[in-house]
């Protein structure tokens, strides 16, 4: 742009009915939705027989694209996963929880959570969202298979809880690198068949991590997501729950290592050889989219 920032340009393919109707959904949704984790609609473009959508750059790509294209990227280290996660769950809490009325994305996936240059995570592409009402009956099946919740499936009716299910598939995703479309969930299913989906979830971490990880963690957070895809929506949690839940393991995390950090302090001495000090740590109790016109793309 002018102005020297980058953005990207989503164009809508000009003879698409179904486009046409994302296109309309995206711009009345990112209009209103604003949020550090939900990617930022800067504008749009109607004129000349074009429609395009503008948004922030996200520098880094898409979460898919580290976790099955990285042939030249350093592999996401734990931390970052948890990280990940925790924005995504962030962002549909809002969704959810913060947005009035409530929205429910219907498209969860790794290739649209885009990472910018400190790979913090958003949510992205709203283009299936419905804002939660009384009838909740899609005409049709939409979504990305792999994500879909068996209770949509079966019965057509999506709610807060279908996104949920697409939450813990994206997490047993970050854990396993595997892709939801070949065999993960056969997979997270073998691996719970003895430990009730509570413990063991080792096996099914990503081997690129090298053993580089807290089991603990790992646990807790293969528990959370086999949470999350129950067959029966009433026994999963919510996104304010998995928020807490994940605030928690890093929080504990961070007790952790503080702990670790005081246990291995060494002692301070005085000049004296008999005289020892030691010195101990006080506790410490957007803007609405604006329509842009075509001059902008001419520049």
């Amino acid at each position: 742009m002018s102005s020297g920032e980058t953005i990207a340009v989503k164009v809508l393919a000009t003879n698409s009915k179904q486009g046409e109707k994302e296109f309309q959904t995206e711009v009345t949704l990112l209009g209103r939705l604003h949020h550090r984790n939900l990617v930022n609609l800067v504008g749009y473009c109607t004129e000349k027989g074009q429609h395009m959508l503008i948004y922030v750059y996200m520098s880094k790509g898409s979460l898919a694209s580290h976790l099955y294209h990285s042939q030249h990227k350093e592999p996401l280290n734990w931390d970052v996963r948890v990280h990940i996660a925790l924005d995504v769950a962030r962002g549909l809490e809002y969704l959810h929880d913060g947005a009035v009325p409530p929205v429910i994305h219907r498209d969860i996936k790794s290739s649209n959570i885009l990472l910018d240059d400190l790979m913090k995570a958003r949510v992205a592409d709203f283009g299936l969202s419905r804002v939660e009402m009384v009838n909740k009956h899609a005409a049709n099946l939409r979504g990305t298979t792999g994500y879909l919740d068996p209770e949509y499936i079966s019965t057509g009716t999506f709610t807060k809880k279908s996104d949920v299910y697409s939450f813990g598939v994206l997490l047993f995703e970050l854990m396993a690198a595997r892709n939801p479309q070949q065999g993960l969930m056969e997979y997270v299913e073998l691996a719970a068949i003895d430990n009730d989906g509570k413990v063991g979830w080792e096996e099914i971490v990503d081997s690129r991590l090298e053993g580089m990880f807290d089991v603990q963690e790992l646990n807790e957070i293969g528990a959370l997501a086999y949470r999350c895809i129950s067959p029966l929506p009433g026994r999963r949690p919510s996104m304010r729950d998995i928020v807490q839940v994940l605030s928690q393991v890093l929080e504990s995390r961070h007790g952790r290592n503080k702990g670790q950090a005081q246990q291995e302090k060494p002692l301070s001495t005085a000049a004296g050889e008999d005289e020892v000090s030691i010195n101990v740590d006080h506790l410490k109790g957007e803007t609405s989219p604006s329509k842009i016109t075509m001059d902008v793309f001419q520049r």
